[in-house]
């Protein structure tokens, strides 16, 4: 198996237990070499990672929030907001369709 030679912020993140605002926050303290992909996607060496890792000068952010009853609500009605509104505008116009 062929492993990448370049990984994204995120994948980035999950080697080194961190967040990704951290892995950014490495990056522009120099702390990682990072590189822009066609300009625009930044990439990080999994060597460089690894050898990061490796070398335990990371502290791993292992920190749970716990994901509460609200927040959940909350999130399932802002990402599913289009298909409620597009169902409740679906039976509008069937029910003006066969009751009219």
């Amino acid at each position: 198996m062929t492993t990448a030679q370049f990984i994204t912020v995120r994948e980035t993140s999950q080697v080194l237990g961190i967040t990704e605002k951290k892995v950014m926050e490495m990056v522009e303290a120099e702390e990682l070499q990072a590189y822009k992909i066609a300009g625009q996607f930044l990439r990080l060496k999994r060597e460089d990672v690894l050898r990061l890792r490796s070398s335990g000068n990371v502290v791993n952010e292992a920190i749970q929030h716990p994901y509460t009853a609200s927040e959940r609500v909350r999130d399932f009605f802002y990402y599913n907001d289009f298909y409620m509104i597009s169902g409740l505008i679906v039976l509008v116009l069937v029910y003006v369709i066969f009751n009219t």
